[in-house]
């Protein structure tokens, strides 16, 4: 008998990758210069050289049987060491080789960080909008995820909220700074609050609560500011990275789990992390791709593109009488749609061949998502396209 709780997810699937089968399915009709696709996250900027070049030199000088081997269940020792002190190096956090858990990608990490941390039963708390894959990553744990009400306008933590709904079945807390959908950026102050209160709580309850920091866009960021790291404000934090977007190797799927060496456990958390592949068949990442990237850990992508395309895109919605917090990092924005359902809105747009994604699935109803990960010159195609759009369909806005 086939499994009913994976047949009944077919009738869920992700309205992100349909809307961007959809665009790839129209460019083949007119072209897909001619379609403005602002659904799926996929980086638009190349890799870095120097990533090219390691994963050339190595090929090229290694031993292949050694290179191409099984790695160990908890990484390369080499690589844990480079990523473990390129930590120590950024957040002046004395991070060791022992703290790191390479994963594939970020998914891989908080899947692992989840099992690490919770029990089937308890509550992890997430933060509107969100991710939707945060539902399966959380539910397939036996954990119950909780979702704490967006805070508008800013998107910073709605801690009234929070406050609340904390309680002794909390076993952790999921944050995603900068955030996918609406590309804010949790402050310093937001940060320091929520350690107090975790801190407070954890005493309260008599456990500790951890904070699972979701960190795959953290190194986009824009107005010459760099993004708060979350686990210098709370020792309980176990940071879940990927280089998929810093990098701009989403297909390569590598990243890593960093315990924080004041986190309860964390003597132990990475040796459960290796047991907890063992059950969901997880068996390390390329041990190619973990070489490469630990030579160019500080490295990134020429990332500079992103916030020339948001200070376009922003503009203009603005201009056009959006209300739209303005994204303090990755490539997302969110504008408040035109009307009240965000799905007719972005209905509407397609008649224009703008692809937008509504957000009732990152659980910010009346936004949409746009992913200005594509070319500059596209974008600066598609503003005219905007505006005839929202004149046209909304001329009394």
């Amino acid at each position: 008998m086939i499994n009913q709780h994976y047949l009944d997810m077919l009738g869920h699937k992700s309205v992100i990758r349909e809307l961007s089968e959809y665009a790839t399915a129209r460019g083949k009709e007119i072209g897909y210069e001619n379609v403005f696709d602002y659904s799926l996250g996929n980086p638009s900027v190349p890799t870095p050289e120097d990533f090219t070049a390691a994963a050339k030199n190595l090929l090229d000088t290694m031993d292949p049987v050694q290179l191409h081997g099984y790695s160990p269940s908890l990484g390369l020792p080499d690589v844990k060491e480079k990523l473990a002190a390129s930590l120590a190096r950024r957040f002046s956090i004395p991070y060791t080789p022992e703290l790191i858990f390479p994963t594939s990608g970020c998914a891989g990490a908080i899947a692992h960080a989840l099992r690490a941390v919770t029990e089937p039963g308890q509550d992890v708390l997430v933060f509107a909008p969100f991710f939707p894959e945060y539902g399966p990553y959380i539910g397939e744990t036996g954990a119950r995820m909780r979702i704490v009400p967006a805070k508008y306008p800013d998107f910073q933590i709605n801690f009234d909220a929070l406050e609340e709904m904390l309680n002794e079945n909390t076993a952790a807390v999921l944050i995603n700074s900068p955030n996918n959908p609406s590309g804010v950026v949790y402050s310093e102050e937001t940060l320091t609050r929520l350690a107090e209160l975790l801190s407070a709580k954890s005493k309260a309850f008599g456990h500790h609560i951890f904070l699972i920091s979701d960190e795959p866009y953290r190194e986009i960021a824009f107005d010459h500011k760099t993004v708060p790291y979350p686990a210098s404000f709370y020792q309980d934090t176990l940071t879940c990275y990927s280089f998929s977007k810093s990098l701009s190797v989403p297909g390569e799927r590598i990243g890593y789990v960093a315990v924080n060496p004041g986190c309860e456990g964390a003597d132990v958390l990475v040796p459960m992390l290796g047991q907890i592949s063992r059950g969901i068949g997880h068996n390390c990442p390329s041990s190619l791709i973990q070489r490469a990237v630990a030579e160019v850990a500080d490295e990134t992508s020429d990332l500079s593109v992103y916030e020339t395309n948001r200070n376009l895109l922003y503009d203009t919605f603005v201009e056009l009488g959006f209300t739209v917090p303005r994204p303090g990092g990755t490539f997302y924005l969110i504008p408040k749609a035109l009307e009240e359902s965000a799905e007719a809105f972005c209905k509407k747009a397609m008649k224009y061949d703008l692809i937008f994604v509504p957000c009732e699935g990152f659980h910010a109803p009346g936004y949409f998502r746009v992913a200005y990960c594509i070319a500059t010159e596209k974008v600066k195609r598609s503003l005219p396209v905007i505006r005839e759009f929202v004149e046209k369909e909304y001329p009394n806005r």
